[in-house]
């Protein structure tokens, strides 16, 4: 059975979306149609790109990286992960400005992932190798 695991919006997905909006805006109310345009197809690409981002899991041993229509799937067989580790990014006054999963496979190949439920996808993805 295929689990699917949709990636969290994190802070600075938001501030980059409101950024390129505000850009947007300000690009139409001054009259700038080329400009406008273009940050128009950016945040069209980025809003995409966070609500459609999935991790999935299958049933043939495989986690399949999706990030929207415009980008190429991913695809890292299971058997293939050396290690999985919810790490933590840089922190300021002992707290995580953010933290994500990181997935280390094959040669020195490296993959850092956000899902909603970290622990579940984590979970999953141990009992999968044990498995495989």
């Amino acid at each position: 059975m295929n689990r699917v695991f949709h990636a969290r919006i994190t802070w600075y997905h938001l501030l980059f979306l409101v950024l390129v909006s505000v850009c947007t805006v300000y690009l139409v109310w001054h009259k700038q149609a080329l400009g406008a345009l273009l940050f128009s197809l950016v945040l069209l690409v980025l809003i995409e790109c966070v609500i459609h981002t999935t991790y999935t899991v299958t049933a043939e041993g495989l986690l399949v990286i999706a990030k929207g229509r415009f980008y190429k799937k991913r695809t890292i067989p299971i058997e293939e992960i050396l290690s999985i580790e919810r790490k933590r990014s840089m922190t300021v006054f002992n707290c995580s400005v953010t933290h994500f999963v990181l997935i280390r496979w094959g040669y020195d190949k490296y993959v850092a992932l956000i899902p909603v439920k970290e622990k579940e996808f984590i979970q999953l993805i141990r009992e999968r190798i044990v498995q495989s």
